[in-house]
């Protein structure tokens, strides 16, 4: 959920879905690859300061000390002169982008050209994930640490405990990965910024800032919730997470560590903030916390949906508030992010000229946030669509190539799934941190089959029917009540959409 979060700037995916990653194969670093040194010379140089002035965990007052990274890897470039007619533009290198990439040039020797303004640099936001959905895509190497179990604190005297292992992804680890696999397949690369796309019957191109116009038979748009290149025809009315997070060093934290946080939502630290206690009650925020050791930890505050989006400010309060209460005094900001995720919200017209996976597709999951495994978890399926027309010898182009692939990602059913969660989140939208409360207590009391299948997108629309029953079946008394007066409205929605969905 924070994790799956993606940043303000319109970078390649999600909080993430938006925005995080994991597997202790690999030893954590404090710092980015390739620059410890530098960064150790910046922290010991400031370190006293830090510390004076993290008051009782007021991280504020913190300046993060990681500055932008960019991969050490050669890529073999686009070059005009060559004069090639690509099959696939991929406009974005984050992980959608780049794993379509992979998985597209691997058929039938499609030629694919991927354009970014900076294809080397490294992801900003960080990417959380269960660990089966990356052994699922055989990419739980690129995890960097991973947690046995995960909890959920409902309130001071209730925990939940999950056994469901949690993972960090390295971000590094998981773009060279791409990569390599891109350049061994023939991947060209070029670095720009996209500025148009003008379509013919049978043809597609872009122009990039820099003059060059590129041409092929179809583009795929991968560059985030803020591109303009993809058409709605219905209001845009996403519900919205956002999140403030930091990876930081602290003086002790009281995390089990080999627990992840999912979700707290105590509100005990808001007991002398009345301002943010009343706000905190009626649209809640939840901690979500990956203890890596000690003194190590990555810090979130999340409010899970709401609409319009809660302010940036008042997320930055609680969570200074939170780790006041719990003692956790902030030494050193290493990273910070800040989030923003759209959530739910139509889908993209079906079809149209311009492709899309990612952020801009309507792959985040609109109850979660979660995105990122499951984009690249669907990309061979687009990858097979794509192929089937491009890689044949009939040259499938034009309007039919743009309906087999849209249908390749968004098939009746997984639109039909899709409504049911947009369902949830606009049940969510209605729920105070009382409700909130009462909905996860339920929610993580189910046959695990469910709730796995929910928050990883795993559900036929019918066992998504049966997860309903049983919700209501495991839900107190209040939270019934929450279900019967708060949901007969985006109910009576979900089942006018199905019915469009479907005719």
């Amino acid at each position: 959920m924070a994790i799956l979060l993606s940043p303000f700037s319109p970078s390649p995916l999600a909080k993430v879905s938006q925005i995080i990653d994991s597997t202790s194969s690999h030893s954590f670093s404090l710092f980015p690859l390739g620059r410890q040194n530098a960064c150790s010379r910046k922290a010991d140089h400031h370190h006293h300061h830090r510390i004076r002035t993290s008051k009782f965990g007021n991280f504020l007052e913190l300046t993060p000390e990681s500055e932008p990274e960019f991969l050490d890897f050669d890529l073999p470039w686009f070059h005009p002169s060559d004069r090639i007619r690509y099959d696939v533009i991929i406009i974005g290198t984050g992980p959608a982008g780049l794993r379509l990439a992979e998985q597209v040039s691997s058929r039938h020797g499609i030629k694919v050209c991927c354009v970014d303004p900076s294809p080397l640099s490294t992801w900003p936001n960080n990417y959380g994930v269960w660990v089966d959905e990356f052994e699922d895509i055989g990419f739980v190497d690129c995890l960097d640490k991973t947690w046995p179990m995960t909890c959920v604190f409902i309130n001071d005297h209730k925990t939940k405990y999950l056994d469901r292992p949690y993972g960090r992804v390295s971000r590094n680890i998981l773009k060279t990965k791409l990569l390599e696999n891109c350049v061994s397949n023939g991947v060209k690369f070029h670095k720009a910024k996209v500025w148009h796309v003008n379509h013919q019957e049978f043809e597609s191109s872009i122009v990039c800032d820099d003059g060059n116009e590129i041409k092929a038979s179809l583009i795929v748009d991968a560059s985030g919730f803020a591109s303009s290149f993809v058409e709605y025809d219905k209001p845009r009315n996403h519900g919205y997470q956002i999140a403030h997070g930091i990876l930081a060093e602290v003086e002790s934290h009281p995390f089990d560590l080999d627990k992840m946080v999912l979700m707290d939502w105590r509100d005990s630290h808001l007991g002398n903030e009345p301002y943010l206690r009343a706000s905190n009650l009626k649209l809640p925020t939840f901690l979500y916390a990956m203890p890596f050791d000690s003194n190590l930890v990555f810090l979130e505050e999340t409010s899970l949906v709401s609409r319009p989006v809660l302010s940036y400010k008042e997320v930055k309060r609680r969570m200074a508030a939170r780790l006041r209460h719990m003692g956790i005094r902030v030494k050193r900001v290493i990273e910070d992010e800040k989030c923003l995720i759209p959530m739910g919200g139509p889908l993209p017209v079906i079809p149209q000229s311009v492709m899309a996976i990612g952020g801009t597709s309507g792959l985040v999951h609109p109850s979660t946030g979660y995105m990122v495994a499951r984009a690249m978890a669907l990309a061979p399926a687009l990858a097979d669509a794509i192929a089937e027309c491009l890689g044949s010898t009939r040259m499938i182009r034009g309007r039919p190539l743009h309906q087999k692939v849209w249908n390749g990602l968004w098939p009746i059913d997984r639109r039909c799934n899709r409504e049911f969660y947009s369902f949830g989140m606009e049940t969510l939208l209605k729920l105070d941190l009382k409700g909130t409360r009462r909905f996860f207590d339920a929610f993580f009391d189910l046959n695990p089959y469910y709730w796995h299948g929910f928050l990883s997108s795993r559900l036929s629309f019918a066992e998504l029917a049966g997860l309903s029953l049983s919700l209501f079946g495991h839900a107190s008394n209040s939270s019934r009540l929450d279900i019967v007066t708060k949901c007969p409205l985006p109910l009576v929605k979900m089942m006018g959409n199905l019915a469009l969905e479907t005719i």
